[in-house]
């Protein structure tokens, strides 16, 4: 499933993770997070969310943003990222403000990636 794919890029080969642009990231904490475009030019790729699902949709994403906010320490923190983090960010920074990528996505791309155990 793609959904799984994307929250557990491990479980995906090395070689399809880097043709893919996935990257394993660690865990970092951003409290009273704000996020800042960093190159305004977008890339249109697949996501998927538990939020919805069992299904995916091309969603465009800035190239690169910068994070910032608070750690569990109380100390201010920074992060910038590009590609696949970057998307990660964007995408987890809109459920902060009640969006889900359903609300960004190009609607031409919306599948059901179950779909082959609905027809057996």
């Amino acid at each position: 499933k793609l959904d799984h794919m994307l929250k557990h890029s491990p479980a995906v080969p090395p070689a399809a993770r880097r043709a893919l642009g996935l990257s394993i990231q660690p865990l970092r904490i951003f409290l009273n997070p704000e996020l800042r475009v960093l190159d305004s030019s977008t890339v249109l790729s697949q996501e998927a969310c538990e939020s919805v699902s069992g299904f995916s949709a091309a969603v465009p994403r800035f190239r690169s943003v910068e994070v910032s906010g608070l750690n569990e320490k109380g100390q201010e923190v920074t992060w910038q990222a590009s590609g696949w983090p970057a998307r990660i960010l964007q995408h987890e920074m809109d459920h902060l403000d009640g969006v889900l990528y359903l609300d960004r996505m190009d609607s031409r791309t919306f599948v059901n990636i179950n779909w082959q155990e609905h027809n057996e």
